[in-house]
């Protein structure tokens, strides 16, 4: 018997068990949701950024006057990314605050906090789905390459054949669902990592912003304080 023949990828699928197509079906659906995952968090990420540059630039001018009166009346519309969104609520807050410059200094703060968490939870969403495929991915594979190498023990026990070319090409049919795992594992823990990092340095954008807006606010009080319900 030629068993050269089996190891081509035409091959080596024909003779693939329905386990071993199952655990390279669910391999593929991890697959497509973690680039489902890439595409859409790039997308997002790359919107937010450049309409979070563009509030900066516009904000900061009137910021930077110190006119927070003007700030907080000027509609910016709803393309305001994260920043526009944080820096937004620390306005809404201003607006509303008491006179007492603690009080009120505290109330922006609290403000500024909850929103600027709210946009890093939403900047994660769907990193998860790829941590999970890059964490399980080659498990699921060596969960097939397992049941493969089993299988093609128990075919060479029933034939009562032994040697290794007996069971070559069942063992590279079983191999082929861990490479399969380690192809779809790599690309989604890169992407994890990457993704994750451009959030962290986001995190601290934010953080860095909000405080800053915080010292205006507190200078501004320190003179007159007089927000418009």
């Amino acid at each position: 018997m030629d068993h050269s023949a089996n190891f081509t990828i035409a091959g080596i699928w024909a003779s693939t068990g329905p386990f071993a197509r199952g655990v390279i079906f669910s391999l593929a659906i991890m697959s497509i949701a973690s680039l489902v995952v890439m595409a859409e968090r790039i997308i997002v990420f790359r919107k937010t950024r450049k309409d979070s540059r563009n509030f900066a630039a516009k904000m900061g001018a009137i910021l930077a006057k110190g006119d927070l009166q003007q700030a907080a009346n000027t509609n910016m519309g709803k393309d305001v990314g994260h920043l526009g969104r944080v820096i937004g609520s620390g306005l809404t807050a201003y607006r509303i605050s008491p006179s007492d410059k603690e009080v009120a200094v505290e109330s922006v703060a609290r403000a500024l906090e909850r929103q600027a968490q709210r946009e890093v939870q939403s900047l994660k969403r769907g990193l998860g789905i790829l941590a999970t495929v890059g964490s399980t991915a080659p498990f699921v594979g060596l969960l097939g390459t397992t049941m493969g190498i089993v299988t093609a023990f128990q075919l060479m026990a029933a034939s009562g054949a032994g040697g290794l070319g007996t069971i070559s090409a069942g063992i590279a049919e079983a191999l082929i669902t861990t490479a399969f795992g380690l192809l779809v594992a790599i690309p989604a823990v890169m992407a994890y990592n990457f993704l994750s990092g451009w959030v962290d340095a986001r995190s601290v954008d934010i953080s860095e912003s909000s405080n800053e807006f915080l010292d205006v606010v507190a200078r501004h009080l320190g003179g007159s304080h007089t927000p418009q319900a």
